[in-house]
């Protein structure tokens, strides 16, 4: 039996319950703005100083910092992919930092996993679009790695929560 995919609105940084959050990053992790700034601030400079020892990260892929002041155990940060019209494999990109996340919160015996809208915002992957792949991507992920169980996407306003309730819906 797979975990199960729970939504919430608001802010990430506050999720208490997962051991594990992910941070919608960029390739040299080095912080930026939107979730990935909201991240680096609520866990402190002790995160960023393990960010700078990793050398970066592709797009598609992930990597795990300790959580600094975070209630949660780890950060893994997913670099999705900027919004280039579709036809640059964003699909699978997208796709492969959700699984990449998964496997690393089942690697490193994170059972609750708290996920943002990756690429929604400045790298501005439609939103609908975003929500079917991370939905589906991590349907598959929690199918190979039962010891996730619960994926637990916040969604920052209203039309990303709603966006995500269809394509959890569509599966359902």
């Amino acid at each position: 039996m797979s975990g199960a995919i729970t939504l919430h609105l608001g802010d990430i940084t506050g999720d208490t319950l997962a051991e594990a959050i992910v941070n919608a990053a960029n390739t040299g992790l080095l912080g930026g703005g939107g979730v990935d700034g909201a991240i680096h601030r609520a866990a402190g400079p002790s995160v960023l100083s393990e960010c700078a020892l990793l050398g970066g990260c592709e797009t598609g892929d992930a990597k795990l910092t300790g959580a600094g002041r975070l209630s949660a155990r780890a950060i893994i940060h997913a670099v999705g992919p900027v919004w280039h019209g579709g036809g640059g494999g964003e699909a699978a990109q997208l796709a492969r930092c959700y699984r990449r996340s998964i496997e690393l919160a089942a690697a490193h015996g994170c059972r609750r996993v708290a996920f943002p809208a990756i690429s929604t915002g400045i790298y501005r992957y439609p939103l609908a679009q975003a929500a079917t792949v991370a939905v589906a991507a991590v349907r598959t992920a929690l199918e190979v790695n039962e010891e996730v169980r619960e994926a637990r996407f916040w969604l920052f306003d209203d039309a990303a929560y709603e966006a995500f309730s269809r394509a959890l819906a569509a599966r359902d």
